[in-house]
């Protein structure tokens, strides 16, 4: 008889019901149920680090391509919600299962489909394993309430503006209780209160963000503000002061206002709570009727009239076309490729505009000057069409003479292939899917009632860490998922070029644009431009 085990556990503590001891115990089962074990084949499924809340774990889903094409005569587990609590997705299984006779086996709940009442209780059992999912959740949901209703700051990456600082207090027993709140950083506010004045006349994320950089604003980490940066703190209802236009507007969005109207004394801000969605990739943004909105203890910023008519006039700049903006332009070859020597930042192709200008000819602008003018940075323009014709010449002749560019193909197409067997995302992946776990458990630990403060306190502490983890993780993924599409096609890459080179003779200026973009980004690994030279450094130099 062939047998499948299939162990899930979140976290792993090493404690408890580990991966190890519950296929132990379905080994067990095993032996004593169906005694002739020299017979049996048994084949170990085990998924560490990921939640029940879906089926979406790779042994899992490796188990269900098995079991479709070896077709076992059990599935045993240890407890029914190692396989999941959604009956959805529990039914599913069981009726697959059912489909190609193959028998259920839960050992600690003592189920076994094979048997009409242990098919039955099985489905009863699933039912209030959702049941119980979803009472969890909506504690969760109510002691987040219960949260911000206290306008404390519940940790994560403080606002442009604020710091953390914690606050003790005294209560029963002598025992000292200690939370946080937001804390004014004046020179980041400074920058905050230009951001709402500057957008109120001119209406633009990017005209704000170029004013900023002429009058010197930089951000903590000492960069520029970048418009998608400014347009989040214009967002943010942090800034917003608690009065009654504000109380209004979020009641108008379906929000959970945590306060009464007569609350609304404008002196001090608003807290937003559930914002983003950290179980979705890239934690995108929640619409505001999922937001718990809380009076903070920091001072409030901008009125909610002004604040509201903000929002209103972020959302009328915002493109009503579906498709994804154009990245790149079809005139430069070097768009991208070449780099300030001022300021250190890209320069970026613009065509030429005015009275008598010409459509194909435009100028590399290094992009500090493009934002903010000669007063961030007065590298001098390039001429673009005449330095495309130069460098293509140089590397035509380069390729010609050198003897290196072959060998240097190979050394690409080896670091593409060792590259491969190491996946930044899948690490990425298994961490968020480990913090989710870790969640997941924190979740239940919060379901009980009867815990002790101290304790209820580290835990959601705990919470805080592991969202601000997630929300990190998310934004790396963002970048490696965005560099992704290139380095999925280097390698044939690679070999278009091989080709291309192979029969240069035929004469560089019949490949496409596309072509020789592909061909320059492969061979050249940045250009430098000092005020008066080029520099270019090639690929694996």
């Amino acid at each position: 008889m062939r047998f499948f085990i299939y162990s899930r556990k979140s976290v792993d503590t090493g404690k408890g019901e580990s991966i190890g001891n519950q296929i132990e115990m379905c080994r067990q089962y095993i032996a004593e149920k169906f005694p002739d074990t020299a017979g049996h084949a048994i084949a170990v499924y085990e998924d560490e680090g990921f939640s029940a809340k879906n089926t979406d774990r790779p042994r899992f889903q490796q188990m269900l391509a098995d079991i479709r094409e070896q077709k076992p005569d059990f599935v045993v587990c240890y407890r029914l919600d190692r396989i999941s609590r959604s009956v959805s997705d529990f039914s599913a299984l069981i009726e697959e299962l059912n489909d190609k006779s193959i028998a259920f086996i839960c050992i600690k709940e003592e189920f076994d489909t094979s048997k009409p009442m242990g098919k039955a209780m099985m489905y009863i059992a699933s039912v209030f394993a959702q049941l119980e999912r979803e009472t969890i959740a909506e504690r969760v949901r109510d002691n987040m309430l219960l949260l911000a209703r206290t306008g404390r700051w519940l940790g994560g990456t403080t606002p442009t503006g604020y710091t953390s600082e914690k606050e003790q207090e005294i209560i029963l027993d002598g025992k000292i209780k200690t939370s946080c709140k937001l804390k004014e950083n004046p020179e980041e506010l400074r920058a905050v209160d230009a951001m709402f004045e500057r957008f109120l006349e001119v209406r633009s994320v990017s005209g704000v963000s170029k004013y900023l950089m002429k009058q010197g604003f930089r951000s903590r980490n000492g960069k520029y503000y970048t418009p998608l940066g400014v347009k989040d703190i214009l967002q943010n209802p942090v800034y917003c002061m608690a009065d009654r236009e504000a109380f209004a507007y979020f009641t108008a969005q379906n929000s959970d206002v945590c306060f009464d109207e007569g609350a609304c004394s404008g002196k001090y801000g608003l807290l937003a709570y559930n914002k983003r969605d950290y179980r979705k990739k890239h934690a995108p943004r929640q619409t505001m009727d999922k937001w718990i909105v809380a009076i903070g203890r920091h001072k409030g910023r901008v009125p909610g009239r002004v604040w509201a008519a903000v929002q209103g006039m972020l959302a009328a700049n915002r493109p009503a076309g579906t498709g994804p903006a154009r990245v790149h332009n079809e005139y430069a070859l070097l768009s991208g490729l070449i780099w300030c020597g001022s300021c250190g930042e890209r320069m970026f192709a613009k065509r030429r505009s005015g009275r008598n200008a010409n459509a194909e000819v435009y100028d590399y602008v290094c992009s500090s000057k493009l934002r903010g003018g000669k007063a961030l940075c007065g590298s001098q323009n390039l001429n673009g069409p005449e330095v495309d014709t130069q460098v293509c010449r140089y590397l035509t002749r380069h390729i010609r003479e050198s003897t290196e560019i072959f060998p240097m193909l190979e050394r690409l197409k080896r670091e593409i292939q060792e590259g491969a067997q190491e996946d930044p995302l899948t690490a990425i992946e298994l961490r968020v899917k480990k913090c989710g776990g870790e969640l997941d458990n924190l979740v239940q630990t919060l379901g009980q009632g009867a815990l002790a403060p101290v304790l209820r306190q580290r835990v959601n502490a705990r919470a805080a860490e592991l969202e601000a983890e997630l929300r990190e993780l998310a934004a790396q993924r963002a970048c490696l998922e965005q560099s992704a599409g290139l380095e999925a096609n280097k390698e044939l890459q690679v070999h278009v070029l091989a080709a291309a080179l192979s029969s240069l003779d035929n004469g560089f200026d019949t490949l496409t644009i596309q072509e020789k973009r592909t061909l320059l980004r492969l061979l050249v690994q940045k250009i430098l431009w000092d005020g008066e030279d080029l520099h270019i450094f090639m690929d694996g130099q």
